[in-house]
């Protein structure tokens, strides 16, 4: 069975730095795309970055371009989603996916993955 853990997550000011990981388990991870999504309360859940299974393409949402990078190391078996510039609107409960499907490309719909971590909160304070 698939497991996703996320770890990183904190109460952080405005303008800060936090790096998020997600350790996978229960399959092989190198060959999986990977993404990274944020939920607030009564809100649906969004895009914020996707990696493919190489790691060579990255995908961004606009809102989070230039300031959150992701990454994956592939011999640990983990994603990882580095934040900086960290903004009061950044506050969220993410969380990290992997695809069903191995190969291909990362997706922005949350419908296209078919695994789920239990998420960690980001909070940033103004």
């Amino acid at each position: 069975q698939v497991q996703l853990v996320e770890s990183g997550g904190g109460l952080v000011q405005a303008g800060d730095s936090l790096r998020l990981s997600c350790a996978a388990s229960g399959r092989s991870f190198y060959n999986y795309p990977m993404g990274w999504f944020r939920q607030t309360p009564g809100k649906e859940r969004d895009f914020v970055a996707g990696i493919n299974w190489n790691g060579v393409w990255t995908y961004y949402a606009d809102s989070v371009k230039g300031r959150f990078t992701i990454s994956r190391d592939n011999a640990k078996n983990t994603v990882y989603l580095q934040m900086s510039s960290l903004k009061p609107e950044d506050t969220a409960v993410y969380y990290c996916a992997t695809k069903a499907k191995s190969y291909g490309s990362a997706s922005r719909s949350e419908y296209d993955y078919g695994y789920w971590g239990q998420g960690t909160q980001v909070t940033v304070s103004s």
